[in-house]
């Protein structure tokens, strides 16, 4: 037994098998397989890029209703909801005070009245004593001052009486504009002061059936919007129904909330069945550019890069522009639109229809197992999609959008082996 081990043919057999399962062991633990890729072919069709922000409901005309002298409210004759016309009574408010100083301004123009009375007599009676010399210029000239005096005295008190009367119509409060009350702040026996400012006791809509929407855009949206754009909103109450407007108006006046700059766009809005209330949040969405039947790639693969092994191979072997030293560095050899630091060929043709400043993006598709890296123009985006404006790209070409799900476990997870 012990020769035949000492054989060197049995030798030579055994170490060749123990090589042969270690080299087995070895490739079966550490192998390196070639990543896998997810691809999706490019696709036709049609694109549309939006802005969008959020708003608020509000009726087009809105009239705050106040009172312009204080008292406690006697009686209402509106409450929430309710359509008024124009001149209608919407509230009362205790005259006792107002109608007492109106009496006590008449009976000041009758005291008026007769002291001008009795000022005309004095003059008539001066006049005809200097006439025959019975008193002097100056006496007359006094009597026809007290005569002025009572005459301006009695325009006063007159005028006093107006102003207590309007008041005391004023404590009638009518309402300015036909419509609806939307709002209502006071109850009856409630006291309001008219001040140094109104108190607001109604605000009325003066039609429900033409509303507008202020929607805050953003000031990087703002330069893509234009007044007569048709804009499309949601709203909560209604979450699977899509409502239709028209910009009407973008107010130049900036909101700077946070450092963040917006501007107010105001929107049309037809409200026929009224369902769209005041004060309601609408989801605003505007359409500022369209293109049809264009090749579209899902923003995915613009977003994909390669790993660090790839790419090295990729930079290598599919970019004539970069060359390998000994050392691993990579040296720029000319001008190339895919290299780093790199510039657009100088006979590249310019996409009609889009500035020269285009966006450029990059795409990979794979090639004999191996990444091959395609510049493209960037066209609009729905946040999904993005056109391909310009690039050699064509539809049905396959593009790889990310790397597999099911990536074989790394070696690094493996627990070591032993080396024989």
């Amino acid at each position: 037994m012990n020769k035949l081990f000492r054989s060197p043919l049995v030798l030579i057999i055994l170490s060749v098998s123990v090589v042969s399962i270690g080299i087995g062991i070895y490739w079966q633990f550490y192998k390196v397989e070639p990543p896998q890729y997810r691809t999706q072919p490019v696709e036709k069709g049609d694109i549309s890029q939006t802005v969008s922000a959020n708003g608020t409901i509000n009726p087009v005309t809105l009239v705050s209703v106040g009172t312009q002298v204080s008292g406690t409210v006697k009686k209402l004759y509106v409450d929430f909801n309710s359509k008024v016309e124009k001149g209608q009574i919407l509230l009362e408010l205790d005259e006792a005070l107002l109608a007492a100083q109106q009496k006590q301004s008449a009976a000041n123009v009758q005291n008026a009245e007769a002291s001008l009375e009795l000022a005309t007599a004095n003059e008539a009676r001066m006049r005809t004593l200097f006439a025959q010399e019975y008193v002097s210029r100056q006496e007359l000239d006094s009597a026809v001052q007290a005569k002025k005096s009572a005459e301006a005295q009695l325009k006063l008190t007159q005028a006093t009486v107006e102003k207590d009367r309007a008041n005391l119509a004023y404590s009638v409060i009518r309402s300015p504009v036909s419509g609806v009350v939307v709002d209502r702040s006071v109850d009856v026996g409630q006291t309001v002061a008219a001040s140094l400012q109104t108190p607001t006791l109604f605000k009325i809509a003066q039609d429900l059936s033409k509303m507008q929407i202020d929607a805050n855009f953003a000031e990087a949206d703002i330069g893509n919007i234009r007044v007569g754009q048709t804009v499309r909103f949601t709203v909560d109450a209604f979450p699977s129904r899509n409502f239709k407007g028209l910009v009407k108006l973008i107010r130049l006046n900036p909101t700077t909330v946070s450092n963040v700059v917006t501007y107010d766009a105001v929107i049309n809005v037809d409200n026929p069945e009224q369902i769209l209330l005041p004060g309601m949040t609408a989801y605003v969405s505007i359409a500022v550019a369209e293109r049809k039947d264009v090749l579209l790639v899902p923003n995915a693969a613009l977003r994909f890069k390669p790993a660090n092994t790839d790419l090295k191979k990729l930079s290598a072997n599919q970019n004539p522009a970069v060359k390998q030293r000994d050392d691993g560095q990579k040296i720029n050899a000319g001008p190339a639109g895919d290299s780093p630091g790199g510039t657009k060929p100088k006979d590249e043709k310019r996409v009609p229809g889009y500035p020269r400043d285009a966006l450029q993006g990059k795409l990979y598709m794979l090639e004999n197992g191996t990444l091959k890296a395609i510049s493209v123009t960037l066209g609009i985006t729905d946040n999904r999609k993005t056109e391909i404006a310009g690039g050699e790209i064509k539809a049905g070409d396959q593009i790889v959008i990310g790397e597999a799900q099911d990536k074989p476990a790394s070696s690094s997870s493996r627990p070591p082996m032993r080396m024989f």
